[in-house]
C-alpha cells in the first residue's frame, strides 16, 4: 500500500473513531434546516442540521447523528469539520467535487487542497457499493443547506 493509500485510510479510521459534529446542535435562532438520509443497502442511517450564519450566506454549522459503517460516519466528520465558513457556493463547490470524485471510479484525481481530509474518500470510488455510504451525509448536507438558504431568504 503506498503511503498516501495509508495515510487516506488513517485519515477515514480517525474520524470515524473521533468524530466532528456528532450530536445535533441547536441552531440558536440561525436559519437552519434537518434532512435524514438512509441507505437500504447496508442500514446506514444519518440526521444531519446545516446551521447558516444569521444573514444565511454561510454555513456555521453541520451537525449530525447517525449509525453506520465507518465510512459513512468519517464522511459525515469531514463534512462537520470542512463546512463551517464556507459561503454557500463554496459548499456546493465542495460538495459537487466531492460527488464527482466518488463517482468518477477513480478517474479523476482529487483536488486536496479543495477537499481537504474529503480526498481521503478516493479510494471509495473503485468500490461502487460503498460510494452511497460516503455521500449518504453529503447528500443530506446538500438539500439541509438548500432548505436553509430558502428559510433565510424568505426570513
Amino acid at each position: 500500500m503506498s503511503d498516501l493509500a495509508q495515510l487516506y485510510q488513517q485519515i477515514i479510521l480517525d474520524h470515524s473513531r473521533q468524530r466532528t459534529g456528532e450530536g445535533l446542535a441547536d441552531a440558536a435562532g440561525l436559519p437552519s434546516a434537518e434532512n435524514h438520509q438512509y441507505n437500504p443497502t447496508c442500514g446506514d442511517e444519518i440526521n444531519l442540521r446545516v446551521t447558516l450564519d444569521a444573514a444565511g450566506e454561510r454555513v456555521e454549522a453541520v451537525t449530525w447523528e447517525g449509525d453506520g459503517c465507518s465510512i459513512s460516519m468519517a464522511a459525515a466528520s469531514v463534512l462537520a469539520e470542512s463546512a463551517p465558513g464556507l459561503g454557500r457556493a463554496e459548499f456546493q463547490e465542495l460538495v459537487d467535487r466531492f460527488r464527482e470524485m466518488l463517482h468518477s471510479r477513480g478517474k479523476v484525481e482529487p483536488d486536496a487542497e479543495l477537499l481537504g481530509d474529503a480526498a481521503a474518500f478516493a479510494g471509495v470510488s473503485k468500490f461502487v457499493a460503498r460510494i452511497k455510504c460516503a455521500m449518504l451525509a453529503w447528500v443530506a448536507a446538500e438539500e439541509a443547506a438548500r432548505e436553509a438558504g430558502a428559510r433565510a431568504g424568505s426570513a
